[in-house]
């Protein structure tokens, strides 16, 4: 299993660079002014950091659980991803119509788009993740 400071590493490293590439897209494809993209991103980059922290650490116990491991198949990854992006899509649909003064249908077609740059985009994220800094494995003991 992963440290607590690897846990906050791998989510701190997700949301800023998932932040520097959605602000400016995002202000783009919506029509919105950078400045309203950024509050929106960032009030999601904090909510999702949360989230990554939470979400992560419930996966993998309940993998360790299921299967006494925490590596993932290529399947699991997709699950992984898709698990997650629809409970942060119940978090910020919300506070998005609020802050935009838009009908929650409209702020969840929003949320729905970034959710699908941010499922393709934590897919590649963990996996590179997973690859510079990979699980550490338990020594196997004599016995």
């Amino acid at each position: 299993m992963r440290s607590t400071l690897d846990r906050i590493r791998h989510a701190l490293a997700f949301e800023i660079i998932g932040l520097a590439i959605i602000t400016p897209l995002g202000a783009l494809l919506f029509g919105l002014a950078l400045a309203d993209m950024g509050v929106i991103g960032v009030a999601a980059a904090t909510l999702a950091t949360v989230w990554t922290y939470i979400y992560n650490l419930g996966f993998d116990h309940a993998m360790m659980a299921l299967r006494g491991d925490t590596a993932k198949t290529l399947r699991l990854r997709i699950v992984h991803a898709l698990l997650f992006e629809l409970g942060l899509l119940v978090i910020l649909v919300p506070p998005i119509a609020w802050y935009l003064d838009i009908g929650l249908i409209e702020a969840l077609v929003m949320d729905a788009a970034l959710a699908l740059f941010y499922v393709v985009y934590a897919f590649v994220f963990n996996l590179a993740y997973d690859t510079v800094f990979p699980v550490p494995r338990p020594a196997l003991q004599d016995g």
